[in-house]
């Protein structure tokens, strides 16, 4: 699976249990741990652990094993290393706090405009 497809995968896993303000960042050329960063928000720390199971869930059942998995016991930032892709689930605070997307200098994209590229 490309990056773009592992892409659509996460963004969709994130979609289906209404993750809000999804945004795709494209760090090829900026890091060399990944291609792609998603960050995405959740409400809560239920919602924030589920939404990012949901992503580990969709992601095994693609073929996908995950390189490594933090914060879900806490649920305030859960971290899901898929390799040529890296997914953040924040809450709101904790997202403002460190604005990942102004960090990497990003034009960030949302994800529903990402799936259509």
């Amino acid at each position: 699976m490309n990056a773009e497809q592992l892409t659509q995968l996460v963004v969709d896993a994130l979609d289906e249990l209404k993750a809000q303000d999804v945004h795709v960042i494209d760090v090829r050329g900026k890091t060399s741990i990944t291609d792609i960063m998603v960050v995405a928000t959740g409400t809560s720390n239920r919602h924030v652990k589920s939404l990012a199971e949901n992503v580990v869930m969709k992601a095994k059942a693609a073929g996908v094993r995950p390189l490594g998995e933090e914060g879900l016991d806490a649920g305030e930032w859960a971290l899901i290393d898929l390799g040529d892709v890296v997914v953040h689930v924040m809450q709101p605070s904790i997202r403002d706090f460190y604005a990942l997307e102004k960090l990497w200098g990003a034009e960030a994209e949302s994800g529903s405009d990402q799936a259509e590229a």
